[in-house]
């Protein structure tokens, strides 16, 4: 399942006091040497500008962007946050002026005139830049933090359809895999009773898999070359010699997974449209490997099907396009192309890093 992983809401409590606490000492590292006698009230002023920044910066974190903002009450919202600011920048101005009443200036060298103290309209102008750069900070984080979070729920809620959409697949391809396994071995009732045995034995070991690996992601290759193996001995034991059946390897398949019964759409298809009585008849199989890349290919013969003879046709293939789409994406290609007595199909994988 997809995992959040976002930092834990303690972490994100922890990374909020410390910044505080360095804004909140950065006076004492960077105070001018030319208050020292003032520098209690200096700091007494920086600290009350900086809560005044805290205010409104998680009044609108926690309240006004949550309550009017995201109800897309804007004109609301900015009403609240221009009186807030306001309010913020007349205190700010009367704690300067008012409360702690030390020269910000002292007089300049001889000569030299002492700078002019801002006017106080200036000052609540200064002030509600900065105030209005905070809450404009407080909606940038706010709405950040959203979007991951709508974010992660998206992909949880796509992650948990295709898993759906995947189940249901493999739910269509377990019965239309029985279904044309069935098929094979009620025809051999009738040619030869051992062999009707004998597939019946190679049918429990196809089960196995099914029942046991089909519903892992990911399975080793060789189980998968185990099982078509498997598959073919059964098939063969309907057909005999009539039909030319190979199967070859190209390459190492040690490092290689891939998605169980992924490939057994394509050889049931082949089987299905590619044998006829009256023509020649073949199906050759290859798998072909190298470091990054998978080619499963499947030359047969092509013979049309009558209208009596449709069931269930089309199901195999569409089901494989939509599992390689599914578990691959863009790291798989299926590939089909059908001459007057010839069909030949190939899955492209590229293994993914």
């Amino acid at each position: 399942m997809f995992t959040d992983k976002r930092p834990s809401k303690y972490v994100e409590i922890l990374i909020h006091l410390i910044i505080w606490m360095i804004l909140f000492s950065s006076p004492i590292l960077f105070m001018p040497n030319d208050i020292d006698d003032n520098w209690l009230l200096f700091y007494i002023r920086f600290c009350f500008s900086q809560l005044i920044i805290i205010i409104i910066f998680y009044f609108n974190y926690f309240f006004l962007i949550n309550k009017y903002l995201f109800n897309r009450r804007v004109s609301t919202f900015l009403t609240i946050n221009i009186i807030v600011i306001i309010i913020g920048s007349i205190l700010m101005f009367l704690v300067d002026d008012i409360f702690i009443p030390f020269k910000e200036f002292r007089p300049g060298p001889e000569g030299h005139k002492p700078p002019m103290r801002l006017g106080w309209m200036l000052k609540i102008g200064r002030d509600s830049i900065f105030y209005v750069l905070t809450a404009a900070l407080s909606v940038a984080i706010k709405m950040s933090s959203q979007w991951y979070q709508f974010e992660s729920k998206r992909k949880e809620m796509m992650k948990n359809h295709y898993e759906a959409e995947l189940k249901n697949l493999k739910s269509q391809l377990n019965p239309h895999f029985l279904f044309n396994t069935l098929n094979n071995i009620y025809s051999l009732v009738a040619i030869s009773q051992d062999h009707a045995q004998s597939a019946i034995h190679q049918l429990s070991k196809l089960l196995r898999y099914v029942l046991y690996d089909n519903d892992q992601e990911e399975v080793d290759l060789v189980k998968e070359i185990d099982f078509i193996n498997n598959y073919l001995d059964l098939v063969k034991l309907r057909f005999s010699s009539k039909v030319e059946i190979t199967f070859s390897i190209e390459g190492e398949t040690k490092d290689w997974q891939i998605a169980p019964m992924i490939f057994i759409s394509l050889i049931e298809n082949a089987f299905k449209h590619g044998i006829n009585s009256i023509g020649k008849s073949y199906v050759h199989i290859k798998l072909t490997l190298n470091e990054n890349q998978l080619i499963f290919r499947v030359i047969n013969s092509y013979f049309e099907k009558s209208n009596d003879d449709r069931s269930g046709s089309g199901i195999g293939l569409d089901n494989l396009q939509k599992r390689l789409s599914l578990i691959y994406g863009k790291n798989a290609k299926f590939i089909a192309e059908r001459n007057i007595d010839q069909f030949e199909a190939e899955i492209i994988i590229i293994k993914q890093k």
